[in-house]
């Protein structure tokens, strides 16, 4: 499992000061950015920009259960719960002060941003997918 730590700014509320759900979306966006730079060593600079592929959300479910508020300290744990050719199954948590506050499943699809097609992962992240369940003891259906 993977967990980053994001401080509700300004920004990310409405009038009363309570985070207005989209701004999850957006932190979220960020959150699996990083992710996918330092645990699965594949940048979206070099995803995008040099090997012209993407990983746009194909599906996405979000259980709200507790707001947020500006101040708070959000930690954001994703963690892998099916990889497969092309998609990546994910689930994240968000707490604050050990208390659950959204649920999101998403899932991700890897294109290729020309023809907006599915693609194979990269043999060098599916790999990271690999390391990653077998440390965690996930049932996961990777396919090479």
């Amino acid at each position: 499992m993977y967990v980053i730590d994001r401080k509700v700014e300004f920004q990310h509320c409405d009038p009363a000061g309570i985070v207005f759900f989209p701004r999850y979306f957006e932190m979220l966006n960020s959150v699996i950015e990083e992710w996918f730079d330092t645990k699965l060593d594949y940048s979206f600079q070099a995803m995008h920009m040099r090997d012209g592929k993407g990983v746009p959300t194909a599906e996405i479910s979000t259980k709200f259960v507790l707001p947020s508020r500006l101040g708070d300290v959000l930690n954001f744990c994703i963690d892998i719960k099916k990889a497969g050719s092309s998609s990546l199954e994910i689930e994240v948590e968000i707490h604050c002060k050990n208390t659950r506050r959204v649920q999101i499943k998403q899932i991700l699809v890897f294109i290729d941003l020309a023809s907006g097609k599915p693609e194979k992962w990269p043999n060098a992240v599916n790999t990271k997918f690999e390391q990653i369940c077998l440390q965690s003891d996930v049932t996961t259906e990777i396919m090479s």
